[in-house]
């Protein structure tokens, strides 16, 4: 061998050497490197945990707003329900005043002018009724229709075919196209 080659060889040795210290050390500074890639890791993880924590508080926020709703709107139709009537009672008050005046005087002074007295506050009544939209079942003559009639009785009748409505005992109502009470009727046979 020439001192050359002795020389190359050497380099390379040396190379080799310089390379392994340099892995070693990467080694080293990789652990190193991971211990504080672990770290942020860790804080990674504590910040995925954060999200959960936040994503909790939002439901827990989220649960309580909803039981408020809940408390207001229970609230609300508690409220609803109480004062729902007040206009009607409001239309109905003048009709009490009128019948508390009517029952105050007698009907043996003077029978026409309270039985005209009388006529009048029903008819206030049922203008007071029909604002808020109570309406009358009309009856007679029609048809039976079980859902707005209740039937007692079947008559004879000359007049009504048979199925038609001949008699209305008891007047129907319906309350804003609801029955509110189906007319008591007999039916024609």
């Amino acid at each position: 061998m020439t001192e050359e080659q002795k020389f190359e060889e050497e380099i390379k040795v040396e190379d080799q050497a310089e390379t392994s210290e340099e892995d070693s050390e990467e080694a080293a500074g990789g652990a190193e490197n991971e211990t504080e890639n672990a770290a942020p890791c860790e804080e990674k993880t504590e910040e995925a945990t954060e999200p959960e924590e936040s994503d909790e508080s939002k439901y827990m926020r989220l649960l309580a707003e909803f039981q408020n709703f809940k408390k207001r709107t229970s609230k609300e139709k508690d409220d609803i329900r109480s004062y729902a009537n007040e206009k009607l009672v409001g239309d109905i008050l003048p009709v009490l005043d009128n019948f508390e005046r009517a029952l105050a005087t007698s009907a043996a002074d003077d029978p026409e002018a309270y039985a005209k007295g009388m006529s009048m506050i029903f008819d206030q009544l049922v203008d007071a009724l029909t604002k808020v939209g109570l309406k009358e079942i009309e009856s007679l003559g029609t048809d039976f229709d079980p859902n707005k009639h209740n039937a007692v009785m079947h008559a004879d009748s000359e007049e009504y075919d048979e199925g038609k409505v001949c008699t209305v005992l008891q007047k129907g109502y319906d309350l804003n196209g609801r029955v509110v009470r189906p007319a008591m009727v007999a039916v024609a046979k």
